[in-house]
């Protein structure tokens, strides 16, 4: 949860509960609010019009994770009963959300065509356990794609379909909830940026549960999460970074394995692994030079990463200022760039 003093009211009606393409003409439609990281001053804009706070040189490093179905139905003992997945642990072993269900270890679940599972521990936090199914691999990817349903939270009002839930670059599946700040990227802009020299490169970490319900979100210090920064992403960071041009990271999750992969020097390392890294306003930021994220709820850690690029009283500025001009919250709500703006 949030450790921050930042307090505010998110009105019912900016919780987005539709996707941008049904609300407006397409992904890259929604508002742009632009925060200057030094001085606090913001402006509003459209998404579609970003070109205009990046400079040629620039580095946009995205998330590639893509969103599978998460939500499954097993049955346990003739009742049946919600498995949400967090995070997977192993071929066959997966952190889970029992959400309706409190079932001790040992017990076992059944699933459709013959797959079962039986609880054999604790997750990485209350209320997760860990769940061993009698599939692996892909036959256990094809179990979740055939019979699982993405998640689905209170403020989105009607089931949507998967491909709602993922960016349009998005290919290496493993995502529970969908990296949302890539998803206002259309393949018209993102070739439009690349055309003014602006750099694209990609690393991945698959996103897990961020909230476990009854007012439950994971803890920031006890919340793992698999990246993996392949060698291209890392020559073009450190190119990018010799060179005196920023590297913008496109989501929390890309702060995340970034300054999980950066030495003291700023330069960032190929390599793949799991990082709890806790980023608040005191870690000094050593690869991320700026941040294009979703608006965030007060409860969200996600602020706390947030105070690390832009002073708090900027951000709660910012924040309150969106609420009043109607910025839609969530996956499916308005962006915000944070990064330095060099006098625009």
């Amino acid at each position: 949860m949030n450790t921050s003093l930042m307090k505010f009211h998110i009105p019912e009606a900016l919780h987005a509960a539709d996707p941008p393409e049904k609300r407006l003409s397409a992904r890259d439609q929604v508002k742009l609010l632009v925060l200057d990281r030094q001085t606090g001053k913001f402006k509003h804009d459209q998404f579609v019009h970003i070109r205009s706070y990046l400079e040629k040189g620039d580095l946009l490093i995205f998330n590639n994770s893509r969103t599978i179905p998460a939500v499954l139905r097993a049955n346990h003992n003739g009742k049946s009963v919600e498995v949400r997945l967090s995070r997977r642990l192993s071929d066959s072993e997966w952190d889970v959300l029992l959400p309706e269900s409190r079932l001790n270890i040992g017990e076992n679940l059944k699933f459709s065509n013959g797959v079962s599972a039986i609880i054999t521990g604790y997750g990485s936090e209350p209320p997760l356990v860990k769940i061993d199914f009698s599939a692996r691999g892909t036959d256990l990817l094809h179990l979740f794609y055939e019979t699982g349903d993405p998640i689905r939270y209170e403020y989105i009002h009607h089931p949507w379909p998967l491909e709602a839930y993922q960016t349009v670059f998005a290919t290496a599946p493993g995502s529970v909830e969908m990296p949302s700040a890539g998803r206002a990227f259309s393949w018209k802009l993102i070739k439009d940026l690349k055309k003014e020299g602006i750099g694209i490169a990609f690393l991945s970490l698959h996103a897990g549960l961020s909230y476990y319900g009854n007012d439950k979100w994971p803890s920031p210090k006890k919340h793992p999460e698999t990246y993996s920064v392949p060698k291209s992403t890392a020559e073009k960071i450190n190119e990018a970074k010799r060179n005196g041009k920023r590297v913008i990271a496109v989501g929390t999750t890309v702060v995340r394995a970034l300054e999980t992969a950066a030495g003291a020097n700023g330069l960032v390392e190929a390599e793949e692994g799991t990082t709890s890294l806790y980023v608040t306003k005191n870690y000094p930021l050593r690869a991320a030079d700026g941040l294009i994220t979703g608006f965030h709820e007060p409860e969200a850690s996600h602020l706390d990463m947030l105070t690390s690029f832009v002073q708090e009283e900027f951000l709660l500025s910012a924040y309150q200022n969106a609420i009043s001009k109607n910025y839609l919250w969530h996956e499916f709500g308005d962006m915000n760039i944070i990064l330095p703006l060099k006098g625009k």
